[in-house]
């Protein structure tokens, strides 16, 4: 096993040393190394700080374990360890923060206390907030809203927020920073960094990257320090998301926004994670959490700019149930091939297919090319069939993620810095969910949304995973489309229409001369045990059994099956009528690789007819009859398709 190492781009180099880190309008972590290097003081004050403070809260633990106490001075310790974080500062509280979303990793007294991390921290002076907006906009407060409240309503780890009105009348929501701020995130996250680095290069059980972990959230938490960039960012989450009809975006008044303060649209409503509240006002939470996991699904793997802080301090819901975005500090950019990489990779999980899972690793920077996958397989098929259970309605974020931590030790595999950010979204999203429902299912409503895009989306790289989920040596898996077609119909935005002229686009292009070919001989194996039963029923009816069809194989009754429950799916799906079929017909019909089907079809019956001529002349069983088997469930099944795709 190797240790990882900090990226050679980081390293650090000559340059000259900045005076102040306030000087500093993005993160750089030479420039911060240069700084604190210079001020080793500094540095070694705020390790015995973190160690002596962190020494008294494990101490106390220990004693309660010690001394049998632990369940009586569960909630003194829980306010303990919220202090502690709040007393460390920014760094720290954001890690509270992801911790009181986690009812499966924290006692539930320790999470209401760490709930207070979201907007319980302590505010600072008003006289230095009123002092910041004259000095970023120009003017006092008095000078610029016609109200502005006397005291924050809300104080979190960055800034706090005031309640105002403008002189135009609309309700707004001031969020002004905290002073030094930049100070203290650059000298802890210097410490977390160093730490980071000794780590790689002194542990043989660290494989990620740590270093680019920790620049990466140094570069967000920079971003999320500088409220214009969080305006823009604001703008632009509306524009991808504002569509969405059960989603708000406040508007951000840009001409008084700068880079310690920040003007927004008030927005009135409860927390996600107040369900009794909810209920009272005629909502559910479920409902809601669903509205969030279907946008975080659009925001990750269609446009790939997403909330990487959904933290319930930063959710709320309307009085009319919509789900409503207040920060947007900390976002994260996922590139394209990342995010079909990701779409490849749940439905290899989905399907069981652990030897694309383990190719997919390899596209999503996981695994080097170099990387011998023949041991890796099966070790992904041992450690997500524990996870993965009997369906995707049983798949659970945290087994997943935690099987998958445990074979990251086993394996050399490395974090990309951006996965870190999606999981802490998925983790923190998921906490929420399952402290409003415990027996909420993330995956469970997100696979719909993947079977659709899966269905819709014309990119090669979807299609081919289409393809290759679909087939399989030579064969057509009808439950796989089965399986595809009943979760898709499910999505919200799901468009049946589109995604038929999609197919038949697809289908005959150059792209999909391969699945032209399955198809006709699918269709020809199809109709040949149709003809078979045909001839059977006839036989009954006029009493001759003389000549009696062969064994119909359970292969063709279980495809039957499908086929007659895929044409009742799509019978049943909104956007399936009359008119959509008389639409698609005749372009199907008037295209050349049609009647290059239909030639090969009419090809394949020819031959299956004259191969059962020569079994009957040359092969004859001991009565001198060809062998039968009746197939009343292939009957059946050909009844009941029929039937569908008649009504």
């Amino acid at each position: 096993m190797h240790a990882a190492t900090a990226s050679p781009s980081l390293k650090d180099r000559a340059r000259t040393p900045v005076k102040s880190v306030d000087e500093l309008l993005t993160y750089d972590p030479v420039a911060i190394a240069h700084y604190y290097r210079a001020r080793p003081l500094q540095i070694f004050l705020r390790l015995v700080e973190l160690v002596w403070t962190f020494l008294g809260f494990a101490f106390g633990m220990l004693w309660d374990r010690q001394t049998g106490s632990s369940q009586t001075n569960e909630s003194k310790r829980a306010i303990q360890l919220r202090q502690v974080l709040t007393k460390l500062g920014p760094a720290y509280i954001k890690i509270g923060q992801a911790l009181s979303t986690r009812p499966d990793l924290v006692p539930p007294a320790f999470m209401a206390e760490l709930v207070k991390l979201q907007d319980q921290i302590p505010p600072f002076p008003n006289e230095i907030a009123f002092r910041l907006i004259r000095e970023d906009l120009g003017q006092g407060p008095d000078d610029i809203y016609a109200e502005f409240s006397p005291n924050p309503v809300a104080a979190a780890s960055l800034g706090q927020v005031y309640k105002g009105k403008l002189k135009s009348g609309e309700d707004v929501a001031i969020k002004v920073q905290r002073p030094g701020l930049t100070a203290q995130i650059t000298r802890d996250i210097y410490l977390l960094r160093r730490l980071a680095q000794w780590a790689c290069n002194n542990l043989s059980v660290v494989r990620s990257d740590l270093v680019s972990i920790m620049d990466e959230f140094g570069t967000r938490i920079f971003e999320e320090m500088d409220y214009t960039h969080e305006g823009e960012n604001a703008q632009r989450f509306e524009e991808l998301y504002g569509y969405l009809p059960n989603i708000i975006v406040p508007k951000i008044y840009t001409e008084l926004t700068a880079r310690r303060v920040l003007t927004m649209e008030w927005i009135n409503g409860t927390k996600l994670t107040e369900p009794e509240i909810l209920e009272t006002k005629g909502l559910k939470a479920t409902e809601i959490v669903e509205i969030g996991v279907q946008c975080s699904l659009r925001q990750l793997l269609e446009y790939g700019f997403f909330h990487a802080d959904p933290h319930p301090g930063n959710l709320l819901v309307t009085d009319d149930g919509k789900l409503a975005y207040l920060d947007f500090g900390m976002m994260c950019t996922v590139e394209s091939y990342q995010r079909y990489g990701l779409i490849e990779a749940i439905v290899h999980m989905v399907n069981r297919d652990f030897e694309g899972l383990a190719n997919d690793y390899v596209k999503l920077e996981f695994l080097t090319p170099e990387t011998d996958l023949a041991p890796i397989i099966p070790a992904l098929a041992t450690v997500f069939n524990n996870a993965l259970g009997a369906s995707v309605a049983e798949l659970n974020l945290k087994s997943i993620t935690d099987e998958f931590s445990a074979l990251m030790y086993e394996y050399p595999f490395r974090v990309p810095a951006y996965y870190a950010l999606i999981i802490r979204s998925l983790v923190t999203l998921d906490g929420i969910a399952i402290s409003v429902d415990p027996n909420f299912k993330v995956f469970s409503k997100a696979y719909p949304y993947v079977a659709k895009r899966l269905l819709s989306d014309p990119s090669p790289e979807l299609r081919q995973s289409l393809q290759d989920l679909l087939f399989k040596d030579g064969d057509f898996r009808w439950n796989r489309l089965e399986n595809l077609l009943r979760n898709a119909r499910s999505s919200q935005d799901y468009d049946l229409e589109k995604v038929l002229q999609q197919t038949i686009d697809y289908l005959f292009s150059e792209r999909g001369d391969h699945i032209r070919d399955h198809i006709a001989d699918e269709l020809a194996k199809s109709l040949d045990q149709f003809g078979h039963s045909l001839v059977q029923r006839l036989q009954t009816a006029v009493g001759n059994e003389a000549l009696q069809p062969p064994t119909v194989s359970g292969k063709a009754v279980k495809d039957w099956e499908h086929i007659s429950r895929i044409v009742g799916i799509l019978g049943a799906t909104k956007g399936m009528n009359g008119g959509t079929v008389a639409k698609l017909v005749p372009q199907v019909l008037a295209k050349p690789e049609t009647r290059q089907m239909g030639q090969r079809l009419a090809s394949n019956l020819a031959q299956r007819a004259a191969a059962r001529l020569l079994r009957s002349i040359f092969l004859p069983t001991s009565n001198g009859h060809s062998e039968t088997v009746v197939n009343q469930p292939l009957l059946s099944a050909q009844k009941s398709a029929l039937k569908n795709a008649a009504s």
